[in-house]
């Protein structure tokens, strides 16, 4: 934060001495557009610094392991839970984050039936996290030869990859390990030997998978990483819960038939969050990874929240 705070200073002495040569020289059509540009950059940066501010959770720095699954609905949902997949993935990009998928299960005819990627960046699973929940979908499906309207539904679950100074006991009993041939379009050990893993955690029921490292070991070690991750976040949840039934306020689940957003795409275009009721008519950008407005109200929403759970909380003390 210290290190933001010097750049942004910086940044704003740079703008204020092109605005002293501009006053002393003239005005000048191109020295006034870069003046306008770097006004603009300084507002962004001072926009990301105040929501970085609200991101104060101790994961909320840390890089997002992110998992899609398909609702009920069979090739609509799994064509859903692919365009999600390309929509989250494109907002990594356009944040500058690095992703690896590292398990995509195809469907038969279209879309996936699931998949995992890890999203590196900084505050990756700060901001990522407003997207862990049901994502609703309405339009004419294209699967559909009558083209009637379909509503489908897909779930986001965002966790904190963890590093290895938070224990989180995993015993060698509890694992069942099953391997299997990766379903990759190729490569040197692709569909040939049995390099993919998925491990099943029996006391808790998760499954978590890898397919996209060349070796067994490794694709263990990884799906190792993820069934951590998910622990952990199992873990917290559940902390996070018990706090809340302490302040008799409500549980929200996040399952099927609690939606967080809702993709409207037929007979009219709208996306509309429902936890903040922050809504857009662009829906194309939206899906093209432009969730900064969706990010924004889901932390300045938490805050709020945050500030009145703390009110009750001395209220009743």
């Amino acid at each position: 934060m210290v290190e933001t705070d010097r750049q942004l200073r910086q940044a704003l002495a740079d703008a204020q001495a092109m605005l002293a040569l501009i006053e002393e020289a003239g005005e000048d059509a191109v020295a006034l557009a870069e003046l306008a540009q770097m006004c603009g950059t300084l507002e962004r940066r001072l926009r990301e610094a105040e929501l970085e501010q609200l991101l104060s959770g101790p994961e909320d720095r840390a890089n997002a392991i992110v998992s899609i699954n398909p609702g009920s609905g069979g090739t609509e949902a799994q064509d859903w839970a692919e365009m999600l997949l390309r929509m989250l993935l494109r907002y990594c990009e356009r944040r500058g984050w690095e992703t690896e998928i590292v398990d995509r299960q195809e469907a038969e005819e279209a879309g996936i039936k699931g998949a995992t990627f890890i999203a590196k960046g900084p505050y990756a699973y700060g901001y990522l996290r407003s997207e862990s929940g049901v994502h609703r979908l309405v339009r004419i499906s294209p699967f559909d030869a009558n083209k009637r309207r379909h509503t489908t539904f897909a779930a986001v679950f965002v966790m904190p990859e963890i590093d290895d100074s938070i224990q989180v006991e995993i015993r060698d009993e509890d694992l069942k390990l099953d391997f299997y041939r990766s379903g990759g379009k190729g490569g040197q050990n692709v569909n040939k030997v049995e390099t993919a893993v998925r491990i099943t955690h029996l006391p808790s029921g998760i499954i978590v998978a890898c397919q996209s490292e060349r070796s067994q070991h490794q694709n263990r070690a990884t799906a190792l990483k993820i069934l951590r991750a998910r622990l952990y976040e199992k873990m917290r949840r559940e902390r996070e819960e018990a706090i809340e039934q302490t302040y008799h306020s409500q549980k929200r689940d996040i399952d099927f038939g609690h939606q967080i957003r809702s993709y409207v795409l037929a007979p009219y275009q709208l996306v509309k969050d429902l936890r903040t009721d922050h809504e857009t008519g662009n829906v194309q950008a939206v899906l093209d990874g432009e969730l900064e407005p969706f990010t924004e109200a889901f932390l300045l929403h938490e805050l709020t929240r945050r500030t009145q759970k703390t009110q009750k909380g001395t209220e009743h003390a």
